[in-house]
């Protein structure tokens, strides 16, 4: 739940100081429990991605687009990449094969 969020925030459909949906709401809209939606929340206001105006609701921290971007490029650069590239390798795929690859579906 809290990637979904932070893939909204991401996509533009929050932007700065919006408000995002009550916990209740989320919770409805995503079909799970509300302690659930609730520990998302939290974490995402640990990591002060959202903050809390209280008896109004949860709403976008400023410049939490660019500590998403930031943290999930760290992510992708560290985890996802190396293994990208192992498989490459046992796969014999070269850059040029990726870059293709990547051109048709950028298109």
């Amino acid at each position: 739940m809290a990637d979904r969020v932070c893939d909204e925030i991401l996509s533009g459909k929050y932007g700065d100081d919006d408000r995002i949906p009550s916990v209740r709401d989320y919770a409805v809209m995503l079909e799970v429990n509300t302690n659930t939606a609730m520990k998302a929340y939290e974490q995402l206001a640990r990591e002060n991605i959202i903050y809390n105006k209280r008896g109004l609701g949860y709403y976008v921290t400023p410049g939490a687009r660019e500590q998403i971007l930031a943290k999930r490029r760290h992510n992708f650069m560290s985890q996802q990449l190396p293994e990208l590239f192992r498989q490459m390798e046992l796969l014999r795929l070269d850059i040029e094969d990726v870059v293709s690859a990547y051109e048709k579906v950028k298109d």
